[in-house]
């Protein structure tokens, strides 16, 4: 079932001792949030927090639309643990790409990167393989948080790992892997890689290992190439909550940052957005949460 939401209200959120006051874009209780523009409208891709949990135990994902950044239209469960026969737990985090007019989304769970496909943005998705595209343990980093990224030249790959971030290229069927398994190195890297280009730089966008708040640092590093290397750059945004996750965007020649900030506790989170900027050298300026939150800039 869709539902419309529109976003009215401020949200306050006791973040670490203290309150904040941010504009939660999507209904309780979301998080991870992997955005795209395509053909004229937002998509977010997000994994669904349990009321009232006391652990990362969720069970499906959710997409949203928009037209304006302001109301956003939710999709439903679009996918789910019940849809899968190799794993039972853990729906974390998830991407979705669009190639050659189908809809890929990619998504963790029980320590596992799956795929599935669908001729919708909005599903619903069927799982493809029926088995993992990345196994428990075959990369030597935890198979979580994926992020896929299709270059210029069409060629697609998979980013993914914690405390150790790897990279796959994808085959043209975009379910099967093309080539080995490559280690990248990205300082302070713990989870959560999102990857993105501008100006013919590589940004690897991550949550860091370090922070006062265990997790709460969203860091970024540059390359010039896919498989980097990476020099690191600094924070772009601190979320003052339990963990942090984002995608970058570009609409129209606006860019924004998504992420996500913990609400009545680390397990209940809720999703934001700020502008995005950079600086003449390509770097990204940092990002102060703000109350207001973002519109659509045409």
């Amino acid at each position: 079932m869709m539902k419309k939401w529109s976003v009215l209200i401020l949200l306050g959120s006791f973040l670490s001792g203290s309150v904040y006051s941010q504009k939660s874009i999507l209904p309780d209780f979301y998080a991870d949030p992997s955005a795209h523009a395509w053909d004229g409208q937002f998509w977010i891709y997000a994994s669904h927090d349990i009321p009232g949990s006391k652990d990362w135990n969720m069970v499906d994902w959710h997409c949203f639309s928009s037209t304006d950044l302001v109301h956003w239209t939710d999709h439903g469960v679009i996918f789910s643990l019940a849809d899968l026969r190799w794993a039972k737990q853990w729906a974390w985090a998830a991407d979705c790409i669009k190639h050659n007019g189908k809809y890929y989304f990619y998504f963790t769970a029980d320590e596992q990167i799956g795929v599935a496909t669908s001729d919708s943005p909005s599903g619903p998705f069927q799982d493809a393989l029926g088995r993992p595209l990345i196994g428990k343990g075959e990369a030597g980093t935890r198979a979580m948080d994926p992020a896929v990224f299709i270059d210029d030249d069409g060629q697609a790959y998979l980013y993914f790992g914690q405390n150790g971030l790897r990279v796959v290229k994808l085959g043209e069927d975009m379910t099967t892997r093309n080539g080995e398994i490559v280690k990248l190195k990205a300082r302070y890297f713990h989870e959560g890689v999102w990857v993105h280009k501008k100006d013919g730089n590589y940004y690897l966008s991550y949550t860091s290992s370090r922070g006062d708040n265990v997790a709460n640092l969203l860091e970024y590093s540059m390359g010039k190439t896919p498989f980097g290397p990476f020099a690191h750059k600094g924070v772009i945004l601190d979320n003052r909550s339990r963990n942090v996750q984002g995608s970058i965007v570009q609409f129209g020649k606006q860019w924004y940052l998504f992420y996500h900030v913990q609400g009545p506790s680390p397990y209940e989170r809720r999703v934001c957005s700020e502008y995005l900027y950079c600086n003449p050298d390509g770097t990204i300026r940092p990002i102060r949460m703000t109350r207001e939150g973002t519109v659509l800039i045409r």
